[in-house]
């Protein structure tokens, strides 16, 4: 996996973990800790950009709740 160039910054993290994290990469496609956990990071953070662009409701919840209203008079 290789990383493109460019600007960084550093984050810190517990020794603990970042050697936890050293043994996890042993002998895989990873090079470096931070490799890994950028890798990491990019995934989760995928993954909450697009449950937030999500609908919280289906079609179908809504017409349930519309329902329910209008059985309760409030619609």
């Amino acid at each position: 996996m290789a990383e493109k160039k460019g600007k960084y910054t550093t984050v810190s993290i517990p020794v603990t973990l970042y050697n936890r994290i050293k043994r996890l990469i042993e002998g895989t496609g990873f090079t470096s800790v931070s490799q890994y956990v950028t890798y990491v990071l990019r995934e989760v953070v995928a993954e909450h950009e697009q449950a937030s662009q999500e609908e919280p409701f289906t079609e179908e919840d809504k017409e349930r709740i519309i329902e329910k209203l209008r059985k309760l008079g409030y619609i």
